[in-house]
Formats: C-alpha cells, structure tokens, sequence
C-alpha cells in the first residue's frame, strides 16, 4: 500500500516542485535573463538601434543618453548596438567551444573507461597532465598553433575543456560497467557496444549536462579574455571581450565603453552557473 502510495505522490511531488520553480525569484530570473540574452543572439536587428559598425568621429566618446543608450566608443560607434550584435559572436564562441570539449571529452573519456587497463592508465595520465594547467594557458598555446580568430578561438577553449569533461565520463562509464545489470548482461553474452550504448550513455548524459552548463559560463569568460588579447574575432566584428580591450584606455574618461560588455558577460556566467548548480542539486537529490 506505501509503494502504491509513494508511486501516486510522485506526479505531484513534480509538479509542487515546478511551482516551487516558477514562485522562486532568485531560480527564475537567470533563465528569464537567458531567454531574453537568447532572443538578443537570434534578433540582433530588433533590439540595435544603429549600425554596429557605422562610425561617426563627431560624435565620439559622448556618455550614455537619448540618442545613445550607452554612449559612443572613440570612434563613434553606438555601444549599445553593438553590445547587441556582440552578443552573437561571444555566444557561438562559448557554445562552440562548450559543444567541442564534450564531444572530445566524451569520446575520450568513454574509450578510456571501457578500454583496457593500459588503454585507461595512458589516457588518463594524459588527462592528469593537462588537467595541471589553467584552461586559458592552454587556450593560449592552441590558439597559438592556430592562429586567432571566431573559430580557432572556439576550438582553443574546447580542446582545453576536454580534460575536464574526460574525467567525467571516464567515471561514470566505469561505474556503469561495474553495475550488476551490466554483468550480468556480460554473462548473458551481450556484445560490450550494446552495453556501452543502452547503459553507459544514458547514465553519463545527465552528469554530462551539468557540467556543461556550468562549463558555458567558463567558455564565455575564456573566450573574452582571449579577444581582450586581441586573439578573437577579427576588427570590425565585434564581441563582448573585445569591447572591454577597445575601452581600456579611456577608463578615466568613457568608462561606459569597457563596463556594459563587462557587465553583460558578468550577468551571463553568474546565470549559467547558477542553472548549473541548480542542476546539479538536483542531481544529487
């Protein structure tokens, strides 16, 4: 009678949670912030005022104010549209690379869990090695073997989060496998590619995701440092990174130009982490 109960209290247990959701502010307002950063990246056009790109000298380095909503940069370009636009670039950046490092971490972090002994203890001292360096230090080092540019700067950030993400497959498929379902489909003579592929995968998706969500967050930090640098996407096209390194020297005199990107990228990561911990936290429930 109490499994019978329990299995009829679980719809509503759900459901009280998601309302639980909806009348939480400090829970709901990063996903608001993400959708409405999300319809930024798709409708640029709806949101910009001006042109990103049109200069106007005479109008230089003005504060923010009707006519500008955010000021103008040294060369009279309108901040705010571009912030708008800029949005785009960091974005796929940081979705790109995020998207990379989980490829590349999933493929290596399966191979060494349900490859051998040698093949695990080769693979993984690889992984411990890497995992020694910051991830922007090797970003750098890819990005410099590449070049910069939009999509080396995606693919520097990525393969300097596969390590990350190698471990965490490489755990989960070799907790997976040592599971009593799977040896026992072992015994049963089921190839070890189906197990991988209705056993390991699904248990490694869930933790895979979280950690991914929480990795944006990083992707878009790395990926603005790394255009600060002057190694992202090539001038005129812009993005939140290089509108901070654009607005460095006139800190004293137009701080408006360096602050609203650096304030947009605050706002983002603090939104994916906290979506990230929140699903963590629930992970763990």
């Amino acid at each position: 009678m109490s499994t019978v109960t329990a299995l009829l209290d679980r719809p509503a247990a759900a459901t009280a949670r998601r309302g639980a959701l909806l009348r939480s502010p400090a829970r709901l307002a990063p996903l608001v912030l993400l959708a409405a950063v999300a319809l930024v990246l798709v409708f640029p056009g709806m949101f910009a005022t001006h042109a990103p790109e049109a200069t106007d000298v005479a109008a230089a380095l003005r504060p923010p104010g009707a006519a500008h909503w955010l000021g103008t940069d040294q060369l009279g370009r309108d901040v705010w549209s571009r912030l708008v636009h800029g949005t785009r670039l960091s974005l796929l950046i940081a979705v790109g690379a995020t998207l990379i490092g989980v490829g590349g971490g999933a493929l290596l972090g399966l191979v060494a869990g349900c490859g051998g002994q040698r093949v695990d203890f080769a693979l993984m001292r690889v992984v411990d090695v890497l995992l020694g360096f910051p991830e922007l230090l090797l970003a750098l080092v890819v990005v410099a073997l590449l070049g910069g540019g939009t999509v080396n700067v995606a693919i520097a950030i990525g393969t300097a989060g596969v390590p990350h993400y190698a471990r965490l497959v490489r755990g989960q498929a070799r907790l997976v496998l040592r599971s009593e379902y799977v040896e026992a489909a072992r015994v049963l003579g089921v190839p070890a590619w189906r197990s991988v592929l209705r056993h390991v995968l699904p248990n490694v998706g869930g933790p895979l995701v979280v950690l991914a969500s929480i990795g944006l967050g990083s992707a878009i930090i790395s990926g603005s440092g790394l255009s600060v640098l002057g190694l992202g996407p090539v001038p005129p096209e812009a993005d939140w990174g290089s509108m901070v390194a654009d607005g460095k020297d006139f800190l004293q005199t137009a701080w408006w130009i360096s602050i609203a990107p650096g304030l947009a990228v605050s706002v983002v990561v603090v939104c994916t982490t906290l979506i990230g911990r929140s699903l963590q936290l629930r992970a763990v429930r």
